[in-house]
Order: C-alpha cells, then sequence, then structure tokens
C-alpha cells in the first residue's frame, strides 16, 4: 500500500519522541512557508499556528484529517480552520496509540468493488429451483435443509495484504424462516492449502458490515454463503471495501446510510469555508465503488457534497423505494441545516447517470443552478435503446427498468420516464438555472436537453446550453471542461467569489 503522508507543525519533533510504523511518511516542520501541495493525509498541530500559515492551512488541509493538542489556542482564525477542517482534539497520552494503530487509516486510495454476479456459483447439490434476474441477483428456493450447508460461493479470490482491512456488506432478501451464514478464508498467497485464519459470520453479524482484518502475510480471500431452512433466498450482491476501521467509508469522514432493505447510500461532506454556496455533486454511473469528483469540488474553497451509490452493476440513478428516496433528501438537507444555507444557496450538479440525480432530486430542494453534463432524464428510453439504437452498449438498463418496475415492457418504459417527468413537472423553478451541456447525437437519451427545455414553465427560470458532437460517451473531456467552467462562472457572477488556481 502507499505510504502515508504525514506533517507535524510544533516546537518538537514527534519522530524523536514516539514510534512511528513503516507506513507513515512523517515529515516535521517548526514553521509552514507556503501551501501543502499536494495535501498531507494527515496534519497534526502541537501548536498554534500564526495568520499567514491558518490561509496556508486553509488551503492545503483535507477535512476530517486535522488533529490539534492541548497547545493549541483554539480561539479567532484557529477556531474557524478547526471548524471549517472538522479537526479533532488530540491528547498526549493518546499521540503514540494514535500513531500507530490509527493512522494507518488515513491511507491515500480508497477502493471498492461488487464480487460480480457471474462468479457465483452454486454447489451442485442444492434441488431447489435457480432463478437468475438478470444482472441483478439470483434467487433460490427450496429446502436448504436442517443444518448450515454452504449453498454458493464466489469464485476470484479477493487479494488482502498484510495489516490491511476489508468491509464486507451482503445485500440480500429472504424468506423468515431461512437462517444465513457467511464463510471467509484466508489462505497464504500461492496456495489453497495454507489457510491462515477463517472466520463465520452468523444473520445477526450480517445485520452490519463485517471486518476482515489480516494480521500475517499477504494472502487471498475466499468466500462462500451457508444457509439453512425452507424458503426463498435472494442473493443480490456481495460489496468489499478497503475498510477505515471506523475512520469513514472510502474518504476520512465520508458517511453510509442504510435501508430496512439494505441498500446502501453515501455522502462526504466538507465545509470548505462555510460561505455560500453548497455545491452538490451526485456521482456518475461507475463499477468502482467511492465517490467522485472530489479534486474539483475541493479545488473551489466552497462547502460541498458528494453523493454516491453502490446499487446493481455501477448505480441505479438514485431511484428506489419512497425510503432510499426520503434518505437522500434528508441527507441533503440535514448538511444544508448544519451550514445554515437555504435552497437559493444551493448548487446541484453531476455528469450523465449524476444529472438523474440532480435534476430528480432538485424537484424537492428547489436550488439556485443545476450545473449538468450529457443529462439523462428519461430512463425508460435510455433502457428502450439497449435493443437498437446501442445493442449491448448499455445493458444495466434493462436491469434498472426491471427492479423499478417489476417488469420490461413498453408500459414500464413509460411508467419510468413519467415518475421523473411528474415529479419535474410539479416541481417549482422559477428561481433556478439550468446550465447544461449534452451531446447533439446522444444514443443514451437523445431528446432529454428538448424535454427539459419543453417541460419548463415556471416564470424566471433561466437556462443555458451548449451542444457537443456525438454520441453519449464521446468527448467526455469536452463536457467535463465546460462543466468546470460554468462552475467558475456562477461562482464569481452569482456569489463573488474568486476561485483560487
Amino acid at each position: 500500500m502507499d505510504k502515508i503522508r504525514v506533517l507535524q507543525l510544533g516546537n518538537r519533533d514527534w519522530r524523536k519522541l514516539y514510534t512511528l510504523p513503516k507506513i507513515l511518511d512523517f515529515q516535521y516542520r517548526e514553521t509552514l512557508e507556503e501551501v501543502p501541495d499536494p495535501p498531507y493525509d494527515i496534519i497534526f498541530l502541537d501548536r498554534t499556528p500564526s495568520r499567514e500559515e491558518i490561509e496556508f492551512l486553509y488551503q492545503g488541509t483535507k477535512a476530517y484529517t486535522l488533529f490539534v493538542t492541548e497547545n493549541v489556542k483554539m480561539e479567532g482564525d484557529m477556531a474557524r480552520l478547526y471548524n471549517s477542517r472538522k479537526g479533532k482534539n488530540m491528547e498526549e497520552a493518546d499521540i503514540q496509540k494514535f500513531l500507530l494503530w490509527e493512522a494507518r487509516n488515513y491511507f491515500p486510495k480508497p477502493y471498492g468493488e461488487k464480487f460480480n454476479l457471474r462468479n457465483l456459483a452454486i454447489v451442485r447439490d442444492f434441488s431447489g429451483s435457480i432463478r437468475w434476474k438478470g444482472g441483478y441477483s439470483v434467487c433460490l428456493e427450496g429446502d436448504f435443509g436442517n443444518e448450515q450447508n454452504q449453498i454458493v460461493f464466489w469464485r476470484n479470490n479477493i487479494p488482502l495484504e498484510q495489516g490491511q482491512c476489508l468491509d464486507l456488506w451482503l445485500e440480500y432478501k429472504k424468506d423468515k424462516d431461512v437462517e444465513l451464514s457467511l464463510s471467509v478464508t484466508l489462505f497464504a498467497a500461492g496456495t489453497i492449502s495454507n489457510v491462515q485464519k477463517k472466520w463465520k459470520f452468523s444473520e445477526e453479524d450480517l445485520e452490519h458490515m463485517v471486518q476482515i482484518e489480516n494480521p500475517g502475510t499477504r494472502g487471498n480471500l475466499f468466500v462462500s454463503l451457508f444457509a439453512k431452512g425452507t424458503g426463498k433466498l435472494e442473493i443480490i450482491t456481495l460489496h468489499d471495501r478497503y475498510s477505515r476501521r471506523g475512520h469513514g467509508h472510502f474518504l476520512p469522514g465520508g458517511e453510509r446510510y442504510v435501508t430496512s432493505d439494505r441498500e446502501e447510500l453515501f455522502c462526504y461532506f466538507d465545509p470548505g469555508d462555510m460561505k455560500p454556496p453548497f455545491n452538490v455533486y451526485f456521482s456518475g454511473y461507475k463499477t468502482r465503488e467511492g465517490f467522485e469528483g472530489y479534486n474539483l469540488m475541493r479545488s473551489m474553497g466552497c462547502p460541498f457534497l458528494l453523493v454516491a451509490e453502490a446499487r446493481l452493476e455501477g448505480g441505479c440513478f438514485y431511484m428506489g423505494s419512497e425510503e432510499y428516496e426520503k434518505m437522500i433528501v434528508e441527507a441533503i438537507r440535514g448538511y444544508m441545516k448544519e451550514l445554515g444555507f437555504t435552497g437559493d444557496q444551493v448548487i446541484l450538479s453531476g455528469l450523465s447517470m449524476g444529472t438523474f440525480g440532480a435534476l430528480y432530486y432538485g424537484c424537492d430542494l428547489g436550488p439556485h443552478a443545476m450545473i449538468l453534463g450529457k443529462p439523462l432524464a428519461s430512463i425508460g428510453t435510455v433502457a428502450a435503446g439497449e435493443k437498437m439504437v446501442r445493442p449491448g452498449g448499455f445493458p444495466t438498463s434493462l436491469d434498472i427498468l426491471k427492479y423499478l418496475c417489476r417488469r420490461e415492457n413498453q408500459e414500464a418504459i413509460e411508467e419510468l420516464n413519467a415518475r421523473f417527468w411528474d415529479k419535474f413537472d410539479h416541481a417549482d423553478w422559477s428561481a433556478s438555472k439550468f446550465i447544461i451541456s449534452y451531446m447533439i447525437e446522444d444514443d443514451y437519451d437523445a431528446s432529454a436537453y428538448s424535454m427539459l427545455l419543453s417541460h419548463l414553465h415556471s416564470a424566471g427560470v433561466q437556462v443555458y446550453g451548449k451542444g457537443i458532437h456525438g454520441r453519449h460517451n464521446d468527448n467526455t473531456g469536452g463536457i467535463v471542461s465546460w462543466f468546470s467552467s460554468q462552475f467558475e462562472k456562477i461562482l464569481t457572477e452569482d456569489f463573488h467569489r474568486r476561485i483560487k488556481k
């Protein structure tokens, strides 16, 4: 794993006082004379910084990674820095323990993925019915036995480095008479006979994410699911992610929300300079789990929120059950309340799938502006295009259609389209701006831009559009360039901010 870059600012060098693990690239400075670039993964303050140093720290410190000792006076500019970077106090008695056991959780490169459903194998002696639901899940029904028996396992083991920790989360649905357990075996690298460690997690354990920690040498994980009882068992997916052991999901400070159906939402909130606007960015469709847009949003200096989901293969366009959608709205409003902001101080944004999240929840939030690249609005139409418009180009769109509408026909296509447009038509857009860059020959939702124009009936709404020739996934660089330039434009003209480059 990459080294964790640590900066300590103070009057005494901790390298001479404490034992440091090899994974830390620890640097000590008596004074700070420039903006840390790139930012450190952790910054320790062991004295009160000067006003000039505080300005450098504002620009060069990531949220949730600033730690201060009792030698720092928490007042004035220092207190504002502490609050804006979600700082934490560090007792001197805890420094050594933190360096040895907690600092390792601030690694720079997060990672998360799903076990590919195609790699799921069902044991040969299962005699019940088996039904595959596209790329979404597999449903087993029958008698699983009176004792816990292996029912499925996942091919292609997961590598696990020495000292590394993984979070595992299983998505499933089942009848109450079916009881589950998850078995995980760690083999030494290069062998399937040398077992280093085994874990067995009960159904009660699986109500929360479970952790797999490797105290030994590098190895590979083999995972299988056991069941007993009679009834239905729907296995949706198994997620594995680099664990920060309670210090955040994907990024330090990243938060996880989960519904009663075990569906997840992730949010990363950075207070920035705590001045308007509040930039909310919805991640696009991707198979690698985690947040998107961090560097761009952070570079603006504003408070920002990254929103991401991990359902289906790479996302479900932020639509779901009433509980799931309510969870998203309440999460965003919670961060707005923390900042003390109203809807006219919010900008919603995203690319591709992220544009749908911005548009869909913009109906609830009434933002000042929405900045969108490659907008998608009629998701039923996106799925319909899989047959003739772009065969095999986005097969997961069919899973999305069936997941949200429980069927795949023309009625489902129209229902899914109406789900968006009915909500959009009932929203008040009179105080909002739509800033949109779109692909002229888009093969996902070719009519998105024109339909948005035709459905905007609120007096006072403003629309800025730019068309670029190409299909949906052509010239993403041009879309992103215009997207970021429009962010700078609106921050400068509407909020009188200067973007530091």
